[in-house]
Order: structure tokens, then sequence, then C-alpha cells
């Protein structure tokens, strides 16, 4: 299985958000902008897939298969890797059948789909699951929804380094903390195990309770044995998952033009949004630098547009 260059770090450049709520309150942000690192393989993606991959390569997979939504932003970042880099790829996919901009895109990628329903979406973290599907595919290494787990969270510990190289150029001697989307929990728990205690990492939970986002963090930091754990999770979900409201997308289209940079609603537009409110709410002191990750996933705008 042929990887891709780990220096796609160098094409995420750190720039400073000025925004008039940011001005008023005192407080800095720099946005880590990872959907500039390519086209296809957006954002976070990337990285939480490189140990998943290193770890097919190692045991001699043929290639990769994962589970997701007809929207999701992995299978998308998944099915262009192996058709760029020539491995085979299987999604298993929440829901019964149905056509959307990125299901698509991954079977023009050329991967296998199979759609489990609801109830056999449900069933992808009971003991056994995956049995079935690696007698059915033998040579393919399988691999958490949202390229989640241990392994995905040590692939994104080393956005902190390509931070930490950056800041000088905005000026700034450190920061105070991370702000960024979370999905599965896996990006936000490898900053917290790269930062091991010296900042605070803030999560803005973009899905409901139910998805399992607490118990993920704590089992990734558990398995670690990361002693000095710092986060904190703020609910950004706005009512569910996928929800969009007039004032989350009026708060996306005045953002987009003042800070010249694109956002999808699903994730970094909540996430921005709920840091708006917090700030707007005092939780951070005038003189605060943040670092927010743009996690990426502006593929998903497109499902977004067919549905209105």
């Amino acid at each position: 299985m042929l990887l891709p260059p780990e220096t796609w770090l160098t094409q995420a450049p750190l720039e400073p958000l000025h925004l008039d709520w940011l001005t008023d309150a005192g407080v800095e942000v720099a946005i880590l902008r990872l959907d500039l690192i390519d086209p296809l393989i957006s954002g976070n993606k990337w990285f939480k897939l490189i140990e998943h991959l290193k770890a097919a390569d190692h045991a001699g997979a043929e290639g990769i298969i994962s589970l997701g939504g007809a929207h999701s932003n992995h299978l998308h970042a998944l099915a262009a890797a192996g058709k760029r880099f020539g491995f085979s790829t299987v999604g298993l996919l929440r829901g019964h059948p149905q056509e959307t901009p990125t299901v698509r895109d991954l079977q023009a990628f050329g991967m296998q789909l199979h759609w489990l329903g609801y109830g056999g979406y449900r069933a992808r973290h009971e003991a056994g699951f995956w049995q079935p599907w690696q007698t059915r595919y033998p040579t393919l290494h399988p691999v958490p929804e949202g390229g989640g787990g241990l392994p995905g969270a040590l692939g994104c510990m080393p956005l902190r380094a390509a931070v930490c190289a950056q800041l000088q150029g905005l000026g700034w001697n450190d920061y105070d903390g991370w702000w960024l989307a979370c999905g599965t929990g896996t990006t936000l728990a490898g900053l917290v195990l790269a930062e091991a205690g010296d900042h605070p990492v803030y999560g803005a939970l973009a899905v409901p309770d139910d998805h399992g986002v607490v118990q993920q963090v704590e089992m990734i930091v558990q398995e670690a044995g990361a002693v000095d754990a710092v986060y904190e999770l703020v609910d950004a979900s706005r009512g569910g998952f996928a929800k969009v409201d007039p004032l989350l997308l009026d708060f996306i289209d005045q953002t987009e033009q003042a800070g010249n940079f694109p956002l999808e609603p699903l994730y970094t537009g909540k996430a921005l949004l709920a840091l708006k409110q917090q700030v707007e709410a005092g939780r951070f002191a005038q003189g605060t630098r943040l670092i927010f990750i743009h996690t990426g996933g502006l593929q998903g705008r497109r499902g977004l547009k067919s549905k209105n």
C-alpha cells in the first residue's frame, strides 16, 4: 500500500482570524487551515487515517474497510486515498441506499458499498460486529468509524508541532488552548496526548451525547496511559446530528464574507459559532490566544444544498 507523504502538514497554514467579535473581546484566534492540504483527502481525515494505513501495510492488507454515513467526510477521504494510492476500499454505510454527492464520489473512487440500515449500523460497537465482514473481506484491514481509536489519535499528534512551528510568523510566543469541532473525538484526543497537560483542548461537540464522543475520548486517553489530560467538551450540536438552523447559516455566511475562508455547517461552522458564544459570554479573558482547527469536510456542503 503506497502511503502519501507526511509532509502534507506543510500545506496547512496558520492564519490569524480577523473578526469583529474577537476584536471586541480582545481575544486572538489563529486558524489552522487543514482544509487546504488536499482537494479530496482534506482536513483532519488524513491524519486520523495515517496510523491505520501503516498498520494495514504492516499486516500485508490489500485495503481498508470502514464505516460512515451518506455524507461521510471520512469515507470520502478514504475512498479518494484508495483510488490515488492504489488500495481497495469498502464502506459500510448507515441507513438505506440513497444517492448523495458523497455517495456518487465513493462509487466513482471505486469503493464497494454496503448499506447496513439503521439498526445494523447501531451494532457497530457490539462485540463480534466485525467478524462476518472480516470473513467476507479477509484481505482488508478494519478501521473504526471516522478513523477513530488510539491509532487515529496518534496520527493527529503532529498537529501540535505544526502549529508551534508557525507561531513565530504570527508574532506569538505561545498560545492558551485549542478549539475544534468533535465528531468522534479522535482529533481532540490526539491533541490531548500531544499536549500532555501543557495547554487545554476545547472540543465543540457537533453531535449529540448518544454518539459516544465522551466515552471515545476517555477510552483513548486511558489506553494511551495519559496522566495529564486537560480537555473540555462543549455542546455545539444545535439540537442533533446534522441539524442546522437560520442562526447558524447566517453566521456562516457573515463569517465567510468577513474572514475570507470557507466553512461547512455540520462541524467547523458549529464549532466557530460555539466559540463566538463562549467568547461573548466572557469565558476567555482579554489577551487569550487560541488555535482553531479547520477540520475540512467542505465536500459535505453539497449534501446540504441538495436537501434545500
